[in-house]
């Protein structure tokens, strides 16, 4: 199991990601999930996966492959849409489970995968768009401008509570971390290091690509203020009537 996810707001896009793979509980391994595709002024794609981890890694191989050959009839870099590229990542994750999936299925393995792929080609918006393991796809809205994949029902409360389409970038960001830390604490198939993308509306290239282990500094204060910010918040809930003054 994964736990990845995007949010777009109105100064740019976050991608998060952690890095725990496993085939059971002993057998657990460490794999980027997060992978950056583009062209510096021209085009920035990120894709992160969940699922199958030979199958999104062939998807990410045959992209690379694409690009790398000046005869493929399309690749990452001449799609002028976003959802175009979406496209081509559903339909390369469908050539590539329908390839390895009969004999897999048989013995009771799924090779589905799933994907977000974002980010901002020149002259259009930024975007983000969740790519299921059928092919299709859909991108997030106003009232949720935030795509999940993998382990998502332990981090999306504090998405819905505070992520907006007027959430500054650094504080979306921020609530991120905090997603991926509380499924982190609930499941165990969730895992380090976690990786974090933040790229700033028309910038046209990644600066910010951070990664971060339990003991990294600013995750493990991230982590604390979080937990003394609950607590605090869990004292200060209303008494009941019987209760007495300063309980």
């Amino acid at each position: 199991m994964t736990y990845c996810l995007a949010i777009k707001v109105n100064g740019g896009l976050v991608f998060a990601s952690d890095s725990r793979t496993n085939a059971g509980v002993d057998y657990i391994s460490t794999y980027s999930k997060m992978h950056v595709f583009g062209t510096p002024g021209e085009r920035l794609i990120v894709l992160i996966t969940s699922g199958n981890l030979a199958t999104s890694q062939a998807v990410v191989n045959a992209i690379q492959r694409d690009l790398d050959d000046p005869s493929a009839p399309q690749n990452l870099n001449t799609f002028h849409y976003l959802f175009d590229a979406a496209h081509y990542v559903g339909h390369l994750s469908q050539r590539m489970q329908a390839e390895h999936g009969p004999v897999l299925k048989e013995n009771g393995v799924s090779v589905e995968a799933s994907f977000i792929l974002g980010g901002q080609i020149r002259g259009r918006d930024p975007n983000i768009y969740m790519i299921y393991p059928q092919g299709n796809y859909i991108t997030a809205s106003p009232e949720t401008p935030y795509l999940q994949i993998g382990e998502t029902k332990y981090g999306k409360p504090i998405l819905d509570r505070i992520v907006r389409p007027d959430t500054s970038i650094e504080d979306a960001a921020r609530c991120a971390l905090v997603s991926i830390d509380s499924t982190m604490r609930a499941n165990i198939s969730v895992g380090p290091p976690v990786e974090l993308a933040i790229y700033p509306h028309d910038k046209l290239s990644l600066d910010q690509r951070l990664r971060f282990d339990y003991n990294t500094p600013f995750f493990s204060n991230l982590q604390k203020s979080w937990n003394k910010g609950l607590r605090r918040a869990f004292d200060e809930l209303p008494r009941f009537d019987w209760e007495p003054p300063g309980a």
